[in-house]
């Protein structure tokens, strides 16, 4: 497996694998191919931190990391995780959110947070964002809305989630 940064002839490939990787998902809008599309585009967008998993020339899997603050701190925020049904289960998730989380250092954020299942991400380390002080956006499980420290020196974060404007939240 390989994994690493998308590129443009990724496209229509990656679009094609979140639609088909939600298409039965518990929590799905629906429209998460829409969202990566229209992120892409948006000044919260981070090239280094849309990344695919590569399985015998195939793009299996697709994490992107974009720009929100946390109070007055720039942290990031992991959304979509898409894996092709196929490729499920057999770590291709584990291997793009370490992945993502290793450049996430390299680059300085502090923190990254994730709206998601308490069963699958704390096993990369979330935890409820609130134990960060970090408030939970307004409708939203405090269960699902999750943070990781990404720097071991990181300021204390408290505040309100102001996410990218294409997440509509």
């Amino acid at each position: 497996m390989l994994i690493r940064q998308e590129r443009s002839e990724d496209y229509e490939s990656i679009y094609g694998l979140i639609t088909e990787a939600f298409s039965n998902a518990e929590h799905a809008d629906g429209n998460e191919q829409d969202l990566v599309v229209a992120l892409r585009k948006g000044k919260s967008y981070i090239p280094e931190l849309s990344l695919v998993a590569e399985i015998d020339n195939e793009v299996a899997g697709h994490i992107l990391f974009t720009k929100a603050k946390a109070g007055t701190q720039e942290v990031l925020v992991l959304a979509p995780l898409s894996v092709k049904p196929k490729y499920q289960k057999q770590g291709v998730g584990c291997k793009l959110i370490a992945e993502g989380h290793r450049i996430a250092k390299e680059l300085g954020y502090p923190y990254s947070l994730v709206l998601g299942s308490e069963q699958y991400y704390p096993k990369f380390g979330y935890v409820p964002a609130v134990e960060f002080e970090i408030q939970v956006p307004e409708g939203i499980p405090a269960i699902n809305f999750m943070a990781i420290k990404l720097q071991k020196e990181a300021q204390a974060v408290c505040g309100a989630v102001t996410y990218a404007e294409e997440f509509g939240i």
